[in-house]
């Protein structure tokens, strides 16, 4: 059955021209073509990435951060509640009115102190800066290291070029290599990001991430798998381009830079706008929807590829949106240098009251309340 499977799986019609096999695309004479196969191995480099980043993190991005000055502020811990962290955990974390009027029944608690608590409970579960930095620190040493590599793995083929030389002659193994080390890492790093999005800092865009993630490692699995490699590698240097500028500016904003970051920001919107808005729809998007119907019938790999392609410009449209937002109030003098660096989330922390009431807990003075909780007389 699995032979069956794989057979109805890797079927040439469906990935292929109707004029083409895959057995016209195994090596031979010293020459030699992508294969699927090759791909393997980031499942292991993936978790290796997962623990570099651990050490870094720790060994090398909590050190910065010491020198930024950036550490973690203390907060008020609530007071525990079985009732409430309950109801917390398995329904909702911003009960709406009516709710809380139930709960403060049942805790024998006043209605502020009810919503105090679930103030201070959602406080305790943001991430703090210290790990913002952390996690900026990380991709903005990838990204960087990655636009790099990938202006050495291109830097001797055309940059933009017909698509329709995409099924014709044999690429030399000596100019695949440095294209498959940048594949490899490339598609290791986005694998390794996916098993980390559990516990990494989740923003407003959590899905949008997601489907960009596996949008990202469909298009760059088959765009090795049928030959299409230097699209691909375009693909991915185009992404790490802005991607650089936006990670740093997210450092300096953290680090309280905020010259230093509103200048990277304005550099990131100008970059993200040509390359996302006008490279990659404009260039490799025609490259990939034009040319190849001018010799091939389309088939269904040919529409598959140009639908990963159109699922990320509409991400990439999604992101243009949030950034002109923060332009606007940039220009406006509205912005907040969080919100600018972290533009997926508005982290910012809620206010504390200032009266005496709201900065001690809940005091014990005629016993326990109800679910184990500390009641105020």
């Amino acid at each position: 059955m699995f032979q069956t499977v794989s057979d109805w799986f890797w079927w040439d019609r469906i990935w292929l021209p109707v004029n083409l096999t895959w057995s016209d695309l195994e090596a031979r004479d010293g020459l030699v073509y992508a294969r699927a196969s090759d791909l393997y191995v980031t499942v292991p480099y993936s978790m290796a990435f997962l623990i570099i980043r651990f050490l870094f993190e720790r060994l090398v991005a909590t050190p910065v951060a010491a020198c930024f000055g950036i550490r973690d502020r203390v907060r008020h811990r609530a007071v525990d509640s079985v009732i409430l962290e309950r109801y917390y955990h398995s329904l909702c974390r911003t009960p709406t009115q009516l709710d809380i009027d139930g709960l403060s029944k049942k805790c024998g608690w006043s209605r502020r102190q009810v919503e105090r608590w679930f103030r201070q409970r959602r406080n305790q579960d943001r991430p703090g800066v210290l790990k913002k930095f952390r996690e900026a620190s990380w991709r903005f040493v990838f990204y960087l290291a990655a636009f790099v590599g990938g202006l050495i793995a291109l830097h001797d083929k055309p940059w933009f070029y017909d698509t329709r030389e995409v099924w014709a002659g044999f690429p030399k193994q000596s100019l695949l290599s440095s294209q498959y080390w940048y594949y490899i890492i490339e598609m290791s790093f986005y694998g390794s990001l996916l098993f980390s999005m559990a516990f990494d800092v989740k923003r407003k865009d959590f899905k949008e991430q997601i489907i960009h993630h596996l949008a990202t490692l469909t298009l760059l699995a088959f765009s090795w798998c049928a030959n299409y490699i230097r699209v691909g590698t375009m693909v991915m240097l185009v992404h790490d381009t802005s991607d650089v500028l936006l990670e740093s500016a997210k450092l300096f904003n953290y680090g309280k830079w905020e010259r230093t970051c509103n200048a990277l920001f304005v550099l990131f919107a100008l970059v993200f706008m040509i390359t996302r808005l006008v490279i990659f729809p404009f260039w490799l998007i025609h490259c990939t929807w034009v040319y190849p119907v001018l010799d091939f019938a389309p088939f269904f790999g040919y529409y598959f590829f140009n639908l990963m392609l159109v699922v990320l410009q509409l991400l990439h449209l999604f992101w243009a949106y949030l950034i002109l937002r923060m332009v606007n109030k940039f220009i406006f003098g509205k912005m907040t240098g969080d919100e600018r660096s972290d533009h997926e989330e508005e982290e910012e922390e809620e206010e504390e009251t200032s009266t005496e009431e709201e900065e001690v807990h809940l005091k014990v003075r005629n016993g326990t309340g109800a679910g184990g909780v500390q009641r105020e007389h």
